[in-house]
């Protein structure tokens, strides 16, 4: 293994740069982060949940009272304050990228899309006691068609595209290290070349 692959050598190349995990609800953004920032020695915040703590309500109760639009606005603003801190491992709710001003935040760690198809997605969240603001319409598998086709291509500015078939969220966070290394691996080469040309 090389020494870029190592653990601890990952972490220091990091350089305390935070991970950003998006993709569609169900994903399980909030159940691989974890897993993910113990791999990394770091600490995991979950966004809706700093939201929902800064709003002083749920997230359903937000879009009910107050709408979409304020709901934007709160995400927006917690993600700025998460970005004054490093070395996290945070779960994005699956809207954040669609304000082109979250990406300025984003990408100032590395951004990483768990994909799964839509067939897995609607399995998942029709097991899953959350109720989704979104997907509370009448036809939520026409409101769940739109969502993709208006976020996929956002997802696609993502640093790292991991496609999740049926691995737990340790496996997946797995993955996520080794492709990490490998980006950070390509960055070194760069950075080592563009030394030795100046």
């Amino acid at each position: 293994m090389s020494d870029l692959l190592r653990p601890n050598s990952l972490i220091k190349i990091l350089g305390g740069r935070s991970i950003y995990l998006v993709g569609m609800m169900g994903s399980g953004k909030s159940r691989t982060g974890p897993h993910l920032a113990k791999a990394l020695q770091y600490s995991f915040l979950d966004q809706d949940l700093l939201i929902e703590k800064v709003a002083k309500m749920s997230i359903l109760e937000i879009f009910q009272k107050e709408g979409e639009a304020s709901f934007r606005n709160i995400e927006t603003q917690v993600l700025k304050e998460i970005a004054q801190r490093h070395s996290l491992v945070i779960a994005t709710g699956g809207g954040v990228v669609t304000r082109p001003e979250n990406w300025g935040v984003l990408h100032q760690g590395i951004v990483v899309w768990l994909n799964l198809s839509k067939d897995r997605l609607l399995s998942r969240l029709e097991s899953d006691s959350n109720k989704r603001p979104l997907l509370e319409a009448n036809n939520s598998i026409d409101s769940f068609d739109s969502l993709i086709k208006e976020r996929y291509p956002l997802y696609s500015e993502s640093d790292l595209h991991i496609s999740v078939q049926d691995e737990t969220p340790e496996e997946v966070a797995l993955e996520i290290v080794s492709k990490l290394s490998n980006i950070l691996i390509d960055e070194a080469d760069q950075g080592a070349q563009q030394t030795i040309a100046t």
